[in-house]
């Protein structure tokens, strides 16, 4: 995706969030986030925006602190996010390709890594503020989205030394979209994952389905059954159970 496809799609993403927000009220569970409610949803998710705008906006060059979640609640609070979502979109809008400014994940430029991390951050807790509303059933998301979000988890998030993905033997995890045709084969081990854009070799466990099931599977945001899993079943399940991704 280029840089102003990814703005396009936070845009759309930062008011299906709002919206479904909206509807549910601060006060619902949020069904993908055991523990939280839709104003801790919201109170999260404007404050990892503001600290994005900082970035993008100040140029800051090293890493700056969040400013912290903002004490508000009902319509306050639904408002104070819409209008840091909006800041966050006008910002990367005005911002010169030249940008450069603290990142913490590879990218072709500071601007590319924070449109794209910034349409990720919320396309995922869109689908969180729809898991509270009476369907508790996220909405779809676009395949080129859901591809690219992959794309993200699998060979930059997991790519880390900090991801927790671990085996004590050798595996092959394959992620397959059976819409678009892509492909992952991500390689488990002792080590931080490796994970490569093809189909090559054979692999442990298969995880397949929709580009955006697989999507919201990966990030832990759909019940287990909500793509097809073969092979080795525990491989499915040690992903649902550590590749958690936490603000700290």
């Amino acid at each position: 995706m280029k840089i102003d496809e990814h703005i396009e799609a936070l845009d759309a993403a930062g008011g299906g969030l709002a919206d479904a927000a909206a509807a549910a009220g601060t006060d619902a569970d949020v069904a993908t986030c055991p523990g939280w409610r839709v104003r801790d949803l919201l109170r999260h998710t404007t404050m990892v925006h503001r600290w994005a705008t900082a970035f993008v906006a100040e140029g800051h060059t090293s890493y700056h602190p969040d400013g912290g979640e903002p004490d508000l609640d009902g319509e306050e609070l639904i408002a104070h996010f819409r209008e840091g979502h909006a800041l966050l979109v006008a910002a990367l809008r005005a911002a010169p390709d030249t940008l450069e400014c603290w990142t913490f994940l590879p990218a072709p430029s500071p601007l590319a890594f924070w449109a794209r991390r910034q349409t990720h951050e919320t396309t995922v807790h869109r689908a969180d503020a729809e898991s509270a509303l009476p369907t508790g059933v996220p909405g779809p998301v676009d395949p080129v989205v859901a591809v690219d979000g992959i794309d993200e988890l699998l060979r930059a998030f997991h790519a880390r030394g900090r991801s927790r993905v671990r085996t004590p033997e050798p595996k092959t995890l394959r992620v397959r979209a059976t819409d678009t045709g892509d492909v992952w084969t991500v390689r488990l081990s002792q080590e931080a994952p490796r994970t490569e854009r093809d189909a090559a070799g054979p692999a442990d466990c298969e995880l397949s389905g929709p580009a955006d099931r697989l999507y919201l599977t990966l990030w832990n945001r759909l019940p287990e059954g909500a793509v097809t899993v073969t092979g080795d079943a525990s491989l499915a399940r040690l992903w649902r159970e550590t590749s958690g991704i936490t603000w700290s």
